[in-house]
């Protein structure tokens, strides 16, 4: 998926959001903006991703003020806000009918937990509002592929499950053990190092999310979605061999469109900002299912 006109401000948004979070130093952040501006005059054009291009504004921001991880505390405090409702979720899912019933309800917990993003221009999210988006979440799909990805998920042996956000991944947890409970073996991948608050393997194991996966590995990068010639041999591996692959938010579409798949591959997300939403002809804030069958390849 390429850049539309609504990427440029919204990553210099970010990137201000993310040079504060990483320094208090006013000159610093001065100098770390100046280069963030070179660096996107450099590589924003027609034919950028916007994944990549955020991938290098963040490593840009990390490296200069001597950060790793600027989003560390906002990621822990989206986990513990995550785990405190997820038994409530846990007890939505339990009352569900049947085994579609469920898969379907914790599909629509994992894709709400999407919504746990923070720094995206036009985007309000608070901890407070996560009971009210799973309860409205079945009115706000606005593309719901979610049974075909529950058919899928069911004639497959094995399942690649590509995380995203920190908080977020408390529900995949739920939607990965309802996947199981199917019959496919199901490896879950988190990034290796800090990219914003996308979750890394503390996140995971924060959450119980190696014992509801058969196997828990990462990407091998710290990249904004999932960029294949960037990723491990281990990844790589995970992906050729699985069925299916579930990829969550927005940054996995926005990379993985870029390739032709030899598998379906199910993106569950919700929808925080212009660009996305304009390229699956949705408004902003819904909840989106959509399953994309061998060979589709959409710029």
């Amino acid at each position: 998926m390429k850049v539309s006109a609504a990427c440029l401000p919204c990553m210099v948004h970010r990137a201000y959001k993310e040079v504060c979070h990483a320094t208090d130093d006013p000159a610093l952040r001065l100098k770390v903006m100046m280069k963030v501006a070179k660096l996107l005059a450099r590589e924003f054009g027609p034919d950028a991703v916007p994944a990549v291009v955020g991938t290098k504004r963040d490593r840009l921001v990390k490296a200069l003020t001597g950060n790793p991880d600027p989003y560390k505390a906002i990621k822990e405090a989206s986990n513990k806000a995550a785990m405190r409702i997820r038994p409530w979720a846990e007890e939505l899912i339990e009352r569900a009918s049947g085994p579609y019933g469920r898969f379907r309800k914790a599909c629509l917990c994992a894709i709400v937990g999407n919504a746990m993003e923070f720094d995206i221009l036009g985007h309000e999210f608070g901890f407070e509002d996560l009971r009210a988006l799973i309860e409205g979440a079945e009115e706000n799909m606005a593309i719901d592929d979610v049974k075909a990805v529950y058919d899928a998920v069911r004639r497959a042996r094995k399942v690649l499950y590509l995380t995203d956000n920190a908080g977020e991944i408390a529900f995949d947890v739920l939607l990965v053990h309802e996947i199981r409970s199917l019959g496919p073996e199901v490896t879950v991948a988190v990034k290796s190092k800090p990219c914003i608050n996308d979750a890394l393997m503390e996140d995971a194991l924060a959450v119980g999310m190696d014992e509801a996966a058969d196997h828990l590995i990462t990407t091998g990068t710290d990249s904004v979605g999932l960029v294949l010639e960037w990723a491990s041999n281990e990844c790589l591996r995970a992906y050729k061999e699985a069925d299916i692959v579930i990829a969550k938010g927005m940054g996995n579409i926005e990379t993985l469109t870029e390739y032709k798949h030899d598998k379906p591959v199910a993106f569950l997300l919700y929808t925080k900002c212009e660009t996305i939403a304009d390229h699956l002809g949705v408004e902003r804030g819904k909840c989106v299912a959509i399953l994309w069958e061998p060979g589709t390849k959409v710029q």
